[in-house]
């Protein structure tokens, strides 16, 4: 790792990923970070995730013992993998001659609602950080997880630790959230896809939400949205050099963005199509309420017009392919209640999505972007649009040509694209420095 110094600041909150922490190696390199951030100066707290595939681990344990583990016990399992990444870092941090304290998530405030393995944050009540802080400790909390308001333990979910980090720096008034993996930052394409993809000096957080809604892993979709509502700049940076990173900052604090700045992909869709749904007021609503029940996430939604006499309708919608089988035992009740003809499944589908802020005042993106496809030979299947996004469901097996079609076409490789010039009145609230590299994280340090 280099030796840039560090910025300093009055409080700043670090993220660690499994990935980052893995090994013994990993948790000195987290542990020398947090402690060249205090000696400058800055108050710190640092969360960190499962180190490796810990989690994944825990995850095949439960699975060994019992073929639908008990939510409410998984959570009780799943949350010692970053209690221990915790405990061992404050034991590296000590040994370097600071104080401290490694906290669970309920030590330290967390509060989240009752819903086992994708609970939500209501409240982070963080008055024993600060009096940790207070008397010059460092404070380690375990990312993903809190305490319902049952008492019981919670875990947030996938990128469930990066929602941790934000939310206590919005707690804690901190000047910035620093996300911390083996990416070089926020890019314009996954780069094991499109080798020439850049790295973004500066993202919004509206671009990047719909970046992270669309399939782009490096931050995590509540963790972005909590940081927009608080006003919290997050750095995301690699935790293996000293590389700038991506600022992800409100819109007025950025300059005149590209058309396009990213292309974004997932290949973890799945589609659900009811057959001979009734053409009368509430249906959809009644189907979308029984997948809201069933904690399922609904991305995009079809409804034909009938083309019978009997007026029967079909609906297709998309949800996480993880999701498949509990929106399937959702809906088959739905058969009887409302006479559906059938619910038809299909596993093998992606998303390819455009994301930029220049969309909104530039017109032809989606012409573009669709007649790219077609010239491809990709069939689009399904099409949702925001005013900075445009989302193709396409089959699996095309996702990967769709997104260097897609970022070829739209000028987004390194040679391509002007250098993103922060300076001036338009700068980050936090200037980064050095260089950068590309890399990638899972962080398997969290369930899926």
């Amino acid at each position: 790792m280099n030796s840039a110094p560090p910025v300093e600041f009055e409080t700043v909150v670090m993220k660690f990923g499994g990935t980052s922490v893995a090994d013994a190696e990993g948790i000195k390199r987290a542990a020398g970070r947090i402690v060249q951030a205090a000696e400058a100066g800055s108050r710190v707290v640092a969360v960190l995730s499962a180190r490796g595939k810990t989690t994944d681990d825990l995850m095949a344990m439960a699975h060994e013992v019992s073929l639908r583990p008990h939510p409410r016990e998984m959570d009780m399992l799943l949350s010692t993998g970053e209690r221990i990444s915790c405990a061992l870092a404050a034991m590296v941090i000590n040994d370097l001659g600071h104080e401290a304290i490694s906290l669970t998530g309920s030590q330290a405030g967390i509060v989240t609602d009752t819903s086992h393995t994708k609970a939500r944050i209501l409240d982070v009540r963080a008055d024993r950080i600060r009096s940790a802080l207070d008397g010059g400790k460092i404070v380690l909390v375990a990312g993903f997880q809190g305490v319902s308001t049952t008492a019981d333990v919670t875990t947030l979910g996938r990128g469930g630790s990066d929602t941790t980090a934000v939310a206590l720096a919005a707690a804690l008034a901190a000047d910035v959230c620093e996300i911390y993996t083996d990416v070089a930052g926020v890019f314009s394409a996954d780069p094991r896809i499109v080798p020439d993809a850049r790295m973004l000096a500066v993202v919004s957080f509206e671009e990047m939400l719909e970046m992270s809604a669309s399939g782009a892993g490096v931050l995590q979709l509540r963790a972005v949205e909590y940081a927009r509502n608080n006003g919290i700049p997050i750095h995301c940076r690699s935790s293996f050099d000293d590389g700038p990173g991506t600022f992800v900052v409100d819109e007025h604090t950025t300059m005149e963005r590209p058309l396009v700045t990213a292309v974004t992909h997932s290949i973890d869709e799945a589609r659900v199509t009811l057959t001979g749904l009734p053409d009368r007021p509430g249906i959809a609503g009644r189907v979308l309420t029984v997948l809201a029940a069933a904690m399922v996430n609904v991305d995009m939604i079809i409804q034909n017009e009938p083309q019978s006499e009997d007026h029967r309708a079909d609906m297709s919608v998309t949800v996480p392919r993880a999701d498949l089988l509990a929106a399937t035992e959702a809906l088959t009740p739905l058969k009887a209640e409302l006479g559906v003809g059938e619910i038809a499944t299909d596993e093998a589908m992606g998303k390819v999505s455009l994301v930029g802020a220049g969309m909104r005042s530039h017109p032809g993106v989606a012409a573009k972007a669709l007649t790219v496809l077609g010239d491809a030979g990709v069939n689009i299947e399904m099409i949702s649009t925001s005013p900075i996004k445009i989302s193709c469901v396409i089959r699996e097996e095309h996702v990967k040509d769709a997104v260097r079609e897609l970022h070829t076409a739209f000028g987004l490789g390194k040679g391509a694209v002007r250098h993103e010039d922060v300076a001036g009145d338009h700068r980050p609230i936090i200037e980064p420095e050095g260089g950068d590299e590309p890399g990638e994280e899972d962080d398997p340090g969290e369930a899926p």
